[in-house]
C-alpha cells in the first residue's frame, strides 16, 4: 500500500499536465479518456488503499520527499493513510470520476472543453493533497490549491461579468477564513515545535497545552473551516458560486471542497474535545446555519440556488454534530450528502441542458414525460435528502438528530425544523420542476429532451448510491438488535472520536418514525400547494409578506456586507486612485518629467548647429578649467 498510496494523487496531477501541454491539440473523446481515466485510475488505488484499512486498521505514514528544513521546522511531504484519509479518498474519486463522465456530456459543446478538464483534474489532485497531508502544512496546500482551482471553475465562463464577480467573491471569502487557518498554524507551531498530527495528537504536544491557548487555536481553525465550509458569516459565497457549470457545482459541493472543512475539524478533533467553549461555537454557528439555509430555500426559484442553500444548510447539520462530539456521524453525514447531492445538482444540470439553459423553477413544470430518466433520479435524491427509509439520507440525519436529543433538546428541536423545511423545500422544487403543465416559452418546450448517456448513467449509479449508500452507517440500537454491524463508526474509532449513545432500541424507531412522519407532512403540504391547488409562484416584484420578502433577500447578507465592506473598500481604493495614485504619486513623477522635458528644452537651444559657436564655448570652457587647475 506505501508503493501505492502516492499514485492517487499522481495520476489526476499527470491529467492536468497532459491537458496543458497537448490539450489543444486532442480531441475532445481523447480528453475525456484521459481526464477521467485519471479520475478512474485515483479511485481503483484507492478502493485498494481503502480495503487495505479495512483490514489492518493501522495508521500508515508514506514520505514522499524531504521538503522544509529550517531551523527547527521539519516538513517532509508525507501522506497520512488512516481510516478517515481512505475513507474520503474513495467518495472524493468515485464521485468525482461519475462528474468527469456527466462533464463529458454537459460540456459537450462549449470551445473550453479540454480547459475544463484540466482544471477539474487539478481540483482533485489538490483535494486529494488536502486530505492525505501528514501534517497541517501539506493540507495547507492542498486547501489553497482547491481555492484557486475553485475560482477557475466558477468563473469558467469569464466572458460573462456575474461568473467573474461570483468567482471573485468565493475566492476573497475563502481568504477570510484561510488568514484563521494561518494563525492557527502559527499557534500551534510556536507551541509545540511541530505541524504534524501524529507528534501533535500520538505524542501529546497538544494535551500538555494550557486550556486557554487550545480553546484560541481550536477557535481559528474552526474559522478556517467556516470559510471552506460556508458557513455563517462566511456562506454567502456558495450560493454566488453556481456561476460555474454545473459539473462545477456538484463538485465543489458534493464531494471536495465544501467537505474540506468537516475533515479539518475531524481530523483535529482530539482538540476540539479539549475546548468546551471551541465545541459549543462549532455547535451553534452549524445550527444557525442549518436553519439559515433551510429558512432561505423556502423561497428561491433559482433550481441551483435552492440545492446551494441546501448545501449549506446540510453542512450546518453536519458541524451541530461535530460540535457534538460525534464526528463518525458527521463524516457520515459527509458520504451520504455526497451521493444524493452530487446526484440533485447534475440532475438540475440535466434539466438546465433540456431547457436550453433556462434555471428558473417557475419556467419549468411538466418536465417528467419529457425527461423521465432525470425526474426518477432526481426524485430518488430528493427522498434521500428529505430523509425518508431506505435512502441514504435518512441514516445520517437520523443519528445528527438522535445524539442531539439525547445531548441538547434545544437544539434537536431546531434541527427538527429545518430538517422539516428540507422536505417542503425539495419538494417544491421537484413539484415545480417536474409535474403540473409546462409553463416555459414554445421554444423552450420544443427544445425539451432527456439527456444524453453520458450524462444519464451517472444519475443512475448516484441514484443506486443514493438508496443503498446509508446502510454503512446503520443507527446503532437498531445494529446491535438485529445484529446489524455498524461498520462506519467501527471503521472510524481510530483517528475519529466517536460518541454513541445508549439510545434504546424503542426510542430510537420511535425517532425514526416522527422525523419520517414530519417529512412526510411537509411533503403532503408541498403537494397540496402545488399540485393539488396549483398554487403560482410569485414573481418577485408581486411578494408582499414581510418575512417571504426577507427569506427571498437572503437575510440581506449580501447588502449588508456590500454595504460594510465592499462599499467603503471601493471608497478607499477610489481615494487612493484619486489622491494617492494620480495626484500624489503620479504627479511627482509628471513633475519630474515636466522638469526633464524642461532642461531639455532649453539644452536644445545650445545647439544650434553653428561651429564657430561650438568652438568659441569649448575655448571659453578650457580657459575657466585651466584657470581653476592653476589657482589651485
Amino acid at each position: 500500500m506505501e508503493k501505492l498510496i502516492t499514485l492517487v494523487p499522481l495520476f489526476p496531477l499527470v491529467g492536468f499536465l497532459y491537458q496543458v501541454f497537448f490539450g489543444k491539440n486532442t480531441s475532445k473523446q481523447l480528453t475525456t479518456i484521459i481526464g477521467s481515466g485519471a479520475i478512474f485510475a485515483s479511485f481503483v488505488v484507492s478502493l485498494i488503499v481503502f480495503n487495505s484499512q479495512l483490514h489492518s486498521h493501522q495508521a500508515v505514514t508514506v514520505k514522499v520527499f524531504e521538503w522544509i528544513h529550517a531551523g527547527s521546522l521539519h516538513i517532509d511531504l508525507a501522506f497520512l493513510v488512516d481510516s478517515l484519509s481512505s475513507t474520503y479518498l474513495l467518495f472524493i474519486t468515485g464521485v468525482g470520476f461519475l462528474i468527469h463522465i456527466y462533464s463529458s456530456g454537459y460540456m459537450s459543446h462549449d470551445e473550453g472543453f479540454n480547459r475544463f478538464f484540466a482544471y477539474l483534474n487539478l481540483f482533485v489532485f489538490f483535494m486529494l493533497i488536502l486530505v492525505l497531508g501528514d501534517s497541517l502544512v501539506t493540507l495547507f496546500v492542498g486547501w489553497e490549491g482547491v481555492g484557486v482551482c475553485s475560482f477557475m471553475l466558477i468563473g469558467f465562463w469569464y466572458k460573462e461579468h456575474a461568473n467573474n464577480e461570483a468567482a471573485k467573491k468565493a475566492f476573497i471569502m475563502n481568504r477570510v477564513g484561510d488568514l484563521g487557518l494561518i494563525v492557527a498554524m502559527i499557534l500551534i507551531f510556536s507551541n509545540t515545535g511541530t505541524l504534524n498530527y501524529v507528534e501533535l495528537f500520538n505524542h501529546g504536544k497538544i494535551a500538555s497545552l494550557s486550556p486557554s491557548m487550545l480553546t484560541t487555536i481550536a477557535i481559528f481553525l474552526f474559522i478556517g473551516a467556516m470559510g471552506k465550509s460556508a458557513q455563517f458569516p462566511l456562506h454567502t459565497w456558495l450560493p454566488d458560486a453556481m456561476a460555474g457549470p454545473t459539473p462545477v457545482s456538484a463538485l465543489i459541493h458534493a464531494a471536495t471542497m465544501v467537505t474540506a472543512g468537516i475533515y479539518l475539524v475531524a481530523r483535529n478533533g482530539d482538540l476540539f474535545e479539549m475546548s468546551h467553549t471551541a465545541s459549543n461555537l462549532v455547535m451553534y454557528v452549524g445550527l444557525i446555519t442549518a436553519l439559515m439555509g433551510a429558512t432561505i430555500a423556502l423561497t428561491q426559484n433559482d433550481i441551483k440556488k435552492v440545492l446551494a442553500y441546501s448545501t449549506v444548510s446540510q453542512l450546518g447539520f453536519m458541524f451541530v454534530a461535530l460540535g457534538m462530539g460525534a464526528h463518525s456521524i458527521a463524516v457520515f453525514h459527509v458520504i451520504t450528502h455526497a451521493f444524493f447531492k452530487a446526484l440533485l445538482f447534475l440532475g438540475s444540470g440535466s434539466v438546465i441542458h433540456g431547457m436550453g439553459g433556462e434555471q428558473d423553477i417557475r419556467r419549468m413544470g411538466g418536465l417528467k414525460k419529457y425527461m423521465p430518466t432525470t425526474q426518477k433520479t432526481f426524485l430518488i435524491g430528493t427522498l434521500a435528502i428529505a430523509g425518508i427509509f431506505p435512502f441514504a439520507g435518512f441514516f445520517s440525519k437520523d443519528q445528527i438528530l438522535a445524539h442531539a436529543m439525547e445531548h441538547n433538546m434545544p437544539v434537536f428541536i431546531l434541527l427538527v425544523i429545518a430538517s422539516a423545511c428540507t422536505a417542503f423545500y425539495m419538494f417544491r422544487m421537484y413539484y415545480l420542476t417536474f409535474h403540473g403543465e409546462f409553463r416555459g416559452t414554445h421554444a423552450q418546450e420544443h427544445h425539451l429532451h432527456e439527456s444524453p448517456a453520458s450524462m444519464t448513467i451517472p444519475l443512475w449509479v448516484l441514484a443506486v448510491l443514493s438508496i443503498v449508500g446509508g446502510f454503512i452507517g446503520f443507527p446503532h440500537a437498531l445494529g446491535h438488535a438485529i445484529h446489524f454491524p455498524h461498520a462506519l463508526d467501527h471503521f472510524l474509532e481510530g483517528p475519529v472520536l466517536v460518541a454513541v449513545g445508549d439510545m434504546s432500541v424503542t426510542v430510537e424507531i420511535i425517532l425514526a418514525l416522527a422525523t419520517m412522519g414530519i417529512a412526510a407532512v411537509m411533503i403532503y403540504v408541498a403537494h397540496n400547494i402545488y399540485i393539488a391547488k396549483a398554487t403560482p409562484v410569485l414573481e418577485d416584484n408581486e411578494i408582499t409578506s414581510p418575512i417571504h420578502k426577507l427569506l427571498n433577500k437572503k437575510y440581506g447578507f449580501d447588502e449588508l456586507y456590500e454595504a460594510m465592506f465592499k462599499k467603503p473598500a471601493n471608497a478607499i481604493g477610489h481615494a487612493f486612485a484619486t489622491v494617492v495614485e494620480w495626484k500624489i504619486i503620479d504627479g511627482i513623477v509628471n513633475t519630474a518629467g515636466t522638469a526633464a522635458e524642461g532642461v531639455g528644452a532649453l539644452a536644445r537651444r545650445l545647439h544650434g548647429g553653428h561651429i564657430a559657436g561650438y568652438l568659441l564655448t569649448f575655448i571659453v570652457g578650457l580657459i575657466i578649467l585651466l584657470g581653476l587647475i592653476f589657482k589651485a
